[in-house]
């Protein structure tokens, strides 16, 4: 039996993705919770918690976009006619925080300008993501490999519920990100926002794992099969234990285990999402094996991923690494 090279890239992609949703996640949180946080000192502080690794956790967005599109063209053809509005918002959102992130560091009179530009691209940014992934999942309609649904497609009450429940998800990495990388007072008041903002997590994960199987009979049957099952009677008590561990850091000033604990909840709820996924690329229309490019094409791409994943990885690591502990207000990387 021959190695199946469109499933170890959809597990390549899957991961890439992955990576982007928990590394460009707590940077797009700071930037949402910019409006709970008021004072100029608190916000440059804020800022330098990530001005060492935001846009180097970009990388992973690039990589699975354009893994996507040289592996799984047809996947490529035919998600992007149906969510060209929010990619569109979001690919906006990214472009107008990037360069709020510059400018707000060189001006005085438009200092403000900068600052809500910074909050509203990094909102703007991640709603659109949710949007999009809420879409993805009710799933897209596809004949005679071309999409064939309308332009209104990707907008419905799931999708923007989706949308609603991500930009609270990153406000919680935000948080705790700040909680593990900051002291004193501003410390203190990104704890009274992780603590909301882990419940309303919570509910927003309750409410997407009830309402998913609804969608259609493809998921309801997945989950309800086995081995899955076994993962949908688990998953529930993993989540569980996370928040648990979230709220315990925080009560009890552990600073690191609140975050990391926070990046377990996504994990699991990507876990879950690949799962319902499998065997499509894109529900229900496309199977990963439909969608892939050419066995030559997929082996020779392979080779390079092989070489620039890890060299990705060794880069990130060394940065956090080397960024590592808390950032005072009298400190900064900028």
């Amino acid at each position: 039996m021959g190695i199946d090279l469109a499933f170890i890239w959809a597990f390549l992609i899957a991961f890439a993705v992955l990576a982007y949703v928990v590394m460009d996640g707590f940077d797009l949180g700071i930037g949402i919770l910019f409006p709970f946080f008021h004072h100029k000192r608190d916000r440059d502080t804020m800022m330098n918690t990530v001005a060492p690794v935001w846009d180097g956790n970009e990388t992973w967005l690039v990589l699975g976009g354009g893994g996507l599109m040289a592996v799984f063209p047809l996947a490529y053809a035919t998600v992007l006619p149906a969510l060209y509005v929010p990619l569109i918002a979001m690919l906006l959102g990214l472009i107008f925080r990037g360069v709020a992130f510059e400018f707000r560091w060189r001006t005085k009179r438009w200092l403000s300008v900068w600052d809500w530009g910074f909050s509203i691209g990094s909102t703007v940014a991640a709603l659109s993501q949710g949007i999009a992934l809420g879409a993805l999942i009710e799933g897209i309609r596809v004949a005679n490999r071309a999409y064939a649904g309308g332009w209104w497609d990707w907008l419905t009450p799931f999708s923007l519920a989706t949308g609603v429940s991500l930009v609270i998800g990153y406000a919680l990495l935000g948080s705790t990100w700040l909680v593990m990388k900051t002291t004193d007072d501003l410390a203190e008041r990104a704890r009274r926002v992780a603590r909301p903002a882990t419940y309303l997590t919570l509910l927003g994960m309750g409410i997407f794992s009830l309402w998913t199987p609804l969608i259609g009979p493809h998921y309801l049957g997945r989950w309800l099969s086995f081995p899955a099952v076994i993962f949908s009677v688990v998953v529930p008590l993993l989540v569980l234990v996370c928040v648990a561990v979230i709220i315990s850091g925080l009560n009890t000033q552990r600073d690191t285990r609140p975050f990391f604990a926070a990046l377990g909840l996504f994990v699991l709820g990507f876990i879950g999402i690949g799962i319902s996924f499998y065997p499509y690329i894109v529900p229900p229309s496309l199977t990963i094996s439909e969608a892939a490019a050419p066995h030559a094409s997929l082996a020779f791409l392979l080779v390079g991923a092989l070489v620039l994943i890890p060299i990705i990885l060794a880069y990130t690591a060394y940065a956090y690494w080397v960024f590592r502990g808390k950032v005072r207000p009298e400190e900064g990387y900028h």
